[in-house]
């Protein structure tokens, strides 16, 4: 089902690629490989050879709150952060991949475009495409066959089932399921499961976004009905770059949502810094907010800055297609295509007001952040990043002084 859409007559169907390496062959022949000349001008990632520090620095995180010596098994983030480590990391590092690529996901290929438009951006050069489709289609793959990864949303402790259960949205008219990502356009999504549905005339109806009503959650069905409509209908979520979501869900939350500041901002203001108990919560800096994400289990996080594995289970629930916020448009498309809602549909534009995290924001916000902070994050993210191969975050000192 991870199979992206292929150009051409006769492509769609090709399958995955042949089984991974086993972390261990595979970080023997990155060892072995000899540099090629052409491979001198590719941005290096920033964390060659210290992911696993990374790693072993966030031990002393994962370990459970009173424990008082003796062998601690680690949680499972960290033992899917040293699979990805040994194996799909590894070769992104090696290959240089994961400094500056902006890679696409599962996506249409250009001749199956939506009637509806491609949205105006472009599509990525083909070596770039191919490249990053096999590492994503590898690393899902190589994750997922471990035999401690569910198999299916019954598989997964009750807390894990109820908390994607809670975001996978249905619509039995056009038999999908959609599985929310709080700050990767999931508002204009929830819009069109409403037109679909009939709830809303237009889908740029201005009325201020009521998340619960009129819409259907998975986890109110029964069982058997969950179970039905997991094996047979479209399902798809859409992913971001996690630096950028964590980093949208800070300006948004802290910077104007004021239920926000005060039930999250004077908590992290007051444990974080030295005598911040007089702030009303809306002056969280970034670091604080990082601060207080590495100290928050990731099962018990809001879900606007849970992890996006955490949210919707992709080794538990098989995905048919995995969306991207940098191809919005046009893979929104496509997926209304694929579910073959009414032509009238498009995906909705983005309000006048909405003001994006572009490159430099995130590069600035990064560059003046502890790179410590930044590297014990990249742990509890891991998963999404490698995933859906995004790149690790670069800020070393010469990328800042630029």
């Amino acid at each position: 089902p991870l199979t992206a859409p292929a150009a051409g007559r006769g492509a769609a169907s090709q399958p995955l690629l042949s089984s991974p390496l086993h972390p261990r062959h595979a970080a023997r022949r990155l060892r072995r490989r000899r540099p090629d000349p052409s491979e001198a001008m590719l941005p290096r990632s920033p964390f060659t050879g210290e992911v696993r520090r990374a790693a072993a620095s966030g031990r002393s995180r994962a370990r459970p709150r009173g424990a008082a010596g003796g062998t601690v098994l680690l949680p499972s983030m960290l033992m899917f952060g040293v699979i990805l480590a040994s194996s799909g990391l590894l070769l992104m590092i090696e290959k240089g991949i994961l400094a500056e690529v902006k890679p696409p996901p599962l996506h249409p290929a250009a001749g199956e475009l939506s009637r509806r438009g491609g949205g105006g951006e472009e599509s990525p050069g083909d070596l770039d495409y191919e490249v990053l489709q096999d590492i994503r289609n590898r690393t899902i793959r190589a994750v997922c066959r471990q035999r401690a990864m569910p198999r299916s949303v019954w598989e997964l402790p009750a807390g894990q089932r109820r908390t994607v259960l809670r975001h996978l949205l249905v619509s039995d008219k056009y038999r999908f399921l959609y599985c929310y990502v709080p700050k990767v356009a999931c508002s204009n999504w929830k819009r069109i499961l409403k037109v679909l549905d009939g709830a809303l005339e237009s889908v740029d109806v201005k009325l201020k976004m009521d998340h619960k009503s009129d819409l259907v959650f998975l986890g109110d069905m029964k069982p058997d009905e969950i179970s039905y409509r997991l094996k047979n209908y479209y399902k798809f979520i859409f992913v971001r770059n996690p630096m950028e979501r964590l980093l949208s869900a800070y300006r948004n939350k802290f910077g104007e949502i004021k239920e926000y500041q005060q039930k999250y901002g004077v908590e992290i203001v007051r444990r974080y810094r030295k005598n911040g108990g007089n702030s009303a919560g809306d002056d969280v800096t970034f670091s604080e907010f990082l601060r207080y994400l590495l100290d928050e289990e990731a099962e018990r996080m809001n879900e606007h800055w849970m992890p996006i594995y955490n949210l919707c289970q992709p080794c538990a629930v098989r995905y048919d297609f995995i969306g991207s916020y940098e191809r919005l448009n046009t893979d929104a498309n496509y997926v209304l295509e694929q579910v073959q809602s009414p032509s009238f549909i498009r995906f909705p534009e983005r309000q006048s007001w909405y003001k994006p995290v572009t490159a430099e924001t995130l590069h600035y916000y990064l560059c003046n952040t502890q790179r410590r902070l930044i590297k014990e994050l990249l742990l509890k993210y891991i998963l999404d990043f490698s995933l859906f191969a995004y790149p690790l975050p670069n800020i070393t000192s010469e990328f800042c002084r630029q």
